[in-house]
C-alpha cells in the first residue's frame, strides 16, 4: 500500500512533524534538511526496516514557482524572435517541397521545443571567444530547419541558401541533418541517428574531465549540452552510459529531454508516462533530475489546489490522455480531465474551453525554461543533470494539421489556411496573398528591437552557434628513422612476436615522444592483457577521476594495475560503444577543443564494427583524426575462440566508409610505415581521415624493412621477395596479406622446391586501398579521355610480370576479390568465408582453404589452366598434400 493511501491516524502529529521539517528547511537550509531524513532513515534500517522509497516524484515541476530563477531578458522580444524562426523554419521545408516534391523535412519536432533552444540560444549557450572556448551542444537531428532559421535571422545565412534545404548534391545546399562532413564549418556533431547524440555527450564531458585533469586543456565552467526525444530513449545507446556520467562526476553534461510523448508512429508510452520512466531510469543512475512539466498558466489552479485533487488527478492521467487533451481541444479536456472530480471542475467553471486548451506544458513557458537551465548550470553539485521538458509534437501547427496528431512526424506540408492559422497566433506579418503566393519569409529590419536584442543576446555569449573551427597547431611528427619506428623497421632479429606486440612497442615509443607523448591517448573496452599492454599501466596509469582508492592485489608485481587522476589510458569498460565514443571525442579533440589529441583505441576486432558501425559512420562525418587497432584479428589467427570472436570481414566493413584508410599489416615494419605515414597525414598536413589497422596475436620472426618499400606499404602493395630461377620456368605472382603471407611465403618455396615453379611474393597492405585508388582511375578515365595519368597501383605492379595472380587473405574471398577488375592477369582468390571454428592454426587454415597447400595447389592449377605445366601436377599436388575435393565447403559446412 502506497503512503498515500495510508489513513492519517494522528493528523496533528503528522502536523508537528511537517512543521518542524519546514522549521529547518526555513531557518538552517535544505542540506540540513537532507541530513535529519537519513539519519532518521539510518535509524529505520539499524531495526531491520526499511524506509519509505520511490525514484519517482509527483508529475510536477521539480522547482516550485517561488524558487524559480527569473529571466532576466525581455520576454516579449524573445517571443517575437522565436514566433519569426518557427514560422521560417515551416517556410523552409514547405517551400523546398513545392520547389522538388518528395525532398522532405520535419516540422513538427523543431516546433515542439523552439522553446527548449530558444532559452539556451538567448542566455545558455557559449560561443568560441577570445576569453572562452564555447559549450558543446548536440542538436537533436530533426530540428534541423529551426538552427537554419535561427541563423537566417543572424545574418548567417541568406534566404537563397534557406531555398537549398536539402539540396547537396548539385549546389552547396544545407545538409538534411547535422552533418559536419558537409558543413565542416557549420555542424558540430551529427546526431539524427538516434541514440548516438547522447553516448557521444556523456563521453564527450568525460574526455573533457580527463584533459582538464592532465593539464591538457582547462575546461573551466564549459558545459556539454545534449538534446534528445523522449521516443529517443528507447535506443539502447541513449541510456546506456547513464552510469558514467554520474559515477565520474560529470557536472559539465546537461541532458534536454524533449517529452513531446510521440515517436515516429504514435505515444511514446501510452499506457503510462514517459516522464516517470525517464525519471526513474536516471535518478536510479545517479543524475540530478529536473522536471518541467506545467507552464505558469497552471500555477493559479496548483495555487487553489489546498486539498491535492489536481495533483492525484495529474498523477493519475496516462501519456495517450495528454496527447488526446491537446490533440482535441478544450472542451474534451474540460470533460475528460476536469470533471473527473467536482473539486477540479469547480476550479475551472469561469476558464473558457479557449482558456483551457491554453493552459501550458512546461517546455513551451520560457520562465519555467530558463529556471530549469539556470539549476542545471549552476547548482548541478558534482552530477550530471537532465531536464525533462514535457512539450507538444507540432506546437503551433493547430489541431488538424499536426498538432498533438499521431502523423506529426511524417508532415511534411501544410495548407493554406492552416499556415494563415499560425501566423495569426504567431503574429507573423505576412498577407494572405502572400501566402497564396507561396508561403514567404520573415526576417525583421535589422534595426528592429527584436533583431538588435537577438544580436546582442548572441554578442555576451561569444558569438554564433553551431559554429565548427577544425583548424590546430600542426605536430611534428617524427621520421621512420626514429627509435619508434626503427625497433621495428629492423626486424626482430632472433625473437618472434606478434603485430600487436609490434604496435605495442610502436604505442610505447610515441607516449614517450616529448613533443607530443602526452597527447597520445589508449583507449581500451577491457583486453588491455589480452593485447599485452597491461605494461603501460604502471607507465602512464589508467585514468580515474578520484585517484585509486585502493591498493591492487598485483601491487607486488612489476606491471600493478595502476588507477590514477592524471592517468593516460582510458580503460572504458566492457562497451564498444562507449570506448568508440570516447576515441571520437578524442580524435574530434582538434576541432571541439583546438588541441589535437592522437587516439589510439585498441579492440577485438571481430567485435568492432558489428557493434559501433553506426559510430564509425559518424565519425567519418566528424572527419576523425586517429587509429582504430583490430587486435586478434584474421578468421585463423585467434584460434581457440571459434564463430564469434574470429574476424574475417572487418576490412569489407570499414572498406564501406569513405575517409577511413584500412591496413592489414603482416610484419612490423609495414605496421611503422603505415603509423607513422598516417600521424604525418592526419596531424601534421591536416589530411581529414582516420586509420583502421588490424594487429594478430601469432608469434613469428620479422624481418628487416626492404629497401624502397615505404610508398608501396602505403599504397597497399609491394613486393617482398623476386622469384629465382631459370629463365624459362612458369612463373606466378602470389598476393598475401596479413598472418595469411607467410603461408603464401611457404607456398612459393614449395612451388620452387617441389615443381620448379618462380614466384614473386607480393605483401598486400591493403586491398581497400588499391581499389579506392583504381576506382578514381577510372572515373578520371571515364570523365576525360585524354588524362595521362599513371595507371593504378596494383596494375603498374603486375603488369610486366608473367604469370597468373593468386591472392590470398584472412578474411572472405571478396576483400581480395575487389581489385579483379584492375589485375592485368587471371587472378584467383583464396579467402575464409564461412563461419569461424576453434582449433590450431593449421587446421583452421587447411579448413577454410588458405594454408600453403591451397596456395600452392591453385597456383599449379592456374598454370595448367595455361597450359604451362602438365594438368597431371595438380591431381598429383592434390594427393601429396591431401586435398579433398569431395571435401565440404567451409562457406556452408
Amino acid at each position: 500500500m502506497s503512503l498515500e493511501a495510508r489513513e492519517d491516524h494522528d493528523p496533528i502529529e503528522t502536523g508537528e512533524w511537517l512543521d518542524a521539517l519546514n522549521s529547518v528547511m526555513d531557518r538552517e537550509g535544505e542540506e540540513r534538511a537532507q541530513y535529519i531524513l537519513s539519519r532518521l532513515a539510518d535509524r529505520l534500517r539499524s531495526e531491520g526496516k526499511l524506509p519509505p522509497f520511490s525514484v519517482n516524484t509527483p508529475h510536477r515541476n521539480t522547482i516550485p514557482a517561488h524558487r524559480e530563477a527569473r529571466l532576466p531578458g525581455d520576454m516579449f522580444m524573445e517571443r517575437k524572435i522565436r514566433s519569426a524562426i518557427r514560422w521560417n523554419s515551416v517556410a523552409q521545408v514547405i517551400r523546398a517541397n513545392k520547389k522538388y516534391k518528395g525532398l522532405g523535412g520535419h516540422l513538427a519536432s523543431y516546433l515542439s521545443c523552439s522553446v527548449l533552444y530558444e532559452t539556451g540560444f538567448n542566455h545558455f549557450f557559449r560561443a568560441d571567444s577570445d576569453e572562452q572556448k564555447g559549450d558543446l551542444i548536440y542538436i537533436q537531428g530533426h530540428v534541423t530547419p529551426g538552427i537554419y532559421a535561427r541563423s537566417y535571422l543572424e545574418g548567417r545565412l541568406t534566404e537563397e541558401q534557406l531555398d537549398t534545404f536539402r539540396q547537396e548534391a548539385v549546389a552547396e545546399g544545407l545538409s538534411s541533418y547535422p552533418h559536419p562532413y558537409l558543413m565542416p564549418e557549420y555542424w558540430q556533431f551529427p546526431t539524427v541517428s538516434m541514440g548516438l547524440g547522447p553516448i557521444q555527450a556523456i563521453y564527450q564531458a568525460h574526455v573533457m574531465k580527463y584533459m582538464n585533469a592532465r593539464g591538457l586543456e582547462d575546461m573551466g565552467d564549459r558545459k556539454v549540452w545534449a538534446f534528445l526525444g523522449d521516443g529517443e530513449c528507447d535506443e539502447p545507446e541513449s541510456l546506456g552510459s547513464l552510469h558514467l556520467a554520474s559515477r565520474e562526476k560529470l557536472n559539465n553534461l546537461i541532458f534536454v529531454v524533449n517529452c513531446n510523448l510521440q515517436r515516429l508512429d504514435g505515444p511514446v508510452r501510452g499506457n503510462g508516462r514517459i516522464m516517470d520512466e525517464l525519471e526513474g531510469v536516471f535518478r536510479g543512475a545517479g543524475w540530478n533530475v529536473i522536471k518541467v512539466v506545467w507552464g505558469g498558466l497552471w500555477d493559479p489552479l496548483f495555487e487553489s489546489d489546498h486539498k491535492g485533487i489536481m495533483q492525484k488527478r495529474m498523477d493519475e492521467a496516462v501519456d495517450g490522455e495528454y496527447q488526446n487533451f491537446k490533440a482535441r481541444g478544450g472542451a474534451y479536456t474540460r470533460e475528460k480531465f476536469f470533471a473527473k472530480y467536482e473539486e477540479l471542475e469547480e476550479m475551472v467553471k469561469d476558464y473558457s474551453d479557449e482558456d483551457i486548451h491554453r493552459l501550458n506544458r512546461g517546455g513551451h513557458d520560457p520562465q519555467k525554461m530558463y529556471a530549469a537551465y539556470h539549476e542545471a548550470f549552476h547548482n548541478a553539485g558534482d552530477r550530471p543533470t537532465v531536464i525533462l521538458a514535457h512539450t507538444v509534437k507540432g506546437y503551433g501547427m493547430g489541431g488538424g494539421s499536426g498538432e498533438a496528431d499521431m502523423e506529426a512526424h511524417q508532415i511534411k506540408s501544410m495548407e493554406n489556411d492552416a499556415l494563415k492559422t499560425m501566423r495569426d497566433r504567431f503574429a507573423i506579418p505576412v498577407s494572405d496573398k502572400q501566402i497564396d503566393d507561396g508561403i514567404p519569409y520573415y526576417k525583421p529590419d535589422d534595426d528592429s528591437p527584436e533583431m538588435r536584442y537577438l544580436q546582442q543576446r548572441r554578442k555576451q555569449l561569444g558569438g554564433y552557434l553551431p559554429a565548427r573551427r577544425s583548424d590546430f597547431e600542426a605536430l611534428e611528427i617524427p621520421g621512420l628513422d626514429d627509435k619508434t619506428f626503427a625497433t621495428q623497421t629492423r626486424g626482430s632479429g632472433d625473437r618472434e612476436v606478434s603485430t600487436t606486440m609490434s604496435f605495442v612497442r610502436v604505442l610505447n615509443g610515441l607516449v614517450k615522444n616529448k613533443a607530443f607523448g602526452e597527447r597520445v591517448v589508449p583507449i581500451i573496452p577491457d583486453e588491455a592483457r589480452t593485447f599485452g599492454m597491461e605494461g603501460m599501466f604502471r607507465q602512464i596509469g589508467i585514468y580515474a577521476a578520484e585517484g585509486q582508492k585502493y591498493e591492487p592485489m598485483d601491487s607486488g608485481q612489476i606491471m600493478y594495475y595502476r588507477e590514477d587522476q592524471k592517468g593516460q589510458i582510458l580503460e572504458e569498460g566492457i562497451n564498444e560503444a562507449g570506448s568508440m565514443s570516447a576515441w571520437i571525442a578524442a580524435a574530434t579533440s582538434y576541432a571541439n577543443h583546438h588541441l589535437a589529441l592522437i587516439p589510439f583505441y585498441i579492440y577485438y576486432s571481430m567485435f568492432g564494427f558489428q557493434r559501433i558501425g553506426d559510430l564509425v559512420w559518424a565519425a567519418g562525418d566528424m572527419q576523425a583524426r586517429g587509429f582504430m587497432v583490430g587486435g586478434t584479428a584474421g578468421r585463423t589467427t585467434i584460434n581457440g575462440e571459434g564463430l564469434q570472436h574470429q574476424d574475417g570481414h572487418s576490412h569489407i566493413l570499414m572498406s564501406t566508409v569513405p575517409n577511413c584508410r584500412a591496413y592489414d599489416p603482416c610484419y612490423g615494419h609495414e605496421l611503422a610505415v603505415i603509423i607513422q605515414d598516417g600521424m604525418k597525414r592526419m596531424f601534421h598536413d591536416k589530411e581529414s581521415c582516420f586509420y583502421y589497422l588490424t594487429v594478430m596475436n601469432e608469434n613469428y620472426h620479422h624481418p628487416e624493412m626492404p629497401e624502397g618499400c615505404e610508398e608501396g606499404i602505403v599504397r597497399g602493395m609491394y613486393l617482398l621477395h623476386e622469384g629465382e630461377g631459370k629463365k624459362d620456368a612458369p612463373r606466378v605472382q602470389l598476393m598475401g596479406g596479413g598472418t595469411i603471407l607467410r603461408e603464401v611465403e611457404a607456398a612459393a618455396e614449395l612451388l620452387a622446391e617441389e615443381y620448379g615453379v618462380v614466384a614473386d611474393v607480393w605483401s598486400v597492405t591493403s586491398f581497400n586501398e588499391l581499389r579506392r585508388e583504381a576506382l578514381e582511375f577510372d572515373r578520371q578515365q571515364f570523365l576525360d579521355f585524354d588524362d595521362k595519368r599513371e595507371k593504378p597501383w596494383v596494375t603498374r605492379c603486375l603488369e610486366e610480370r608473367d604469370g597468373p595472380a593468386i591472392a590470398s587473405t584472412d578474411y572472405i574471398k571478396l576483400y581480395a576479390d575487389q581489385v579483379r577488375a584492375w589485375v592485368p592477369t587471371d587472378f584467383h582468390v583464396l579467402g575464409t568465408d564461412g563461419f569461424g571454428r576453434s582449433d590450431t592454426r593449421a587446421h583452421l587454415r587447411r579448413f577454410f582453404e588458405v594454408d600453403r597447400y591451397y596456395v600452392t595447389v591453385m597456383a599449379l592449377r592456374a598454370l595448367a589452366a595455361r597450359g604451362e605445366i602438365d594438368a597431371k601436377k595438380v591431381g598429383e599436388a592434390m594427393k601429396k598434400f591431401d586435398i579433398d575435393p569431395e571435401k565440404p565447403s567451409p562457406l556452408v559446412s
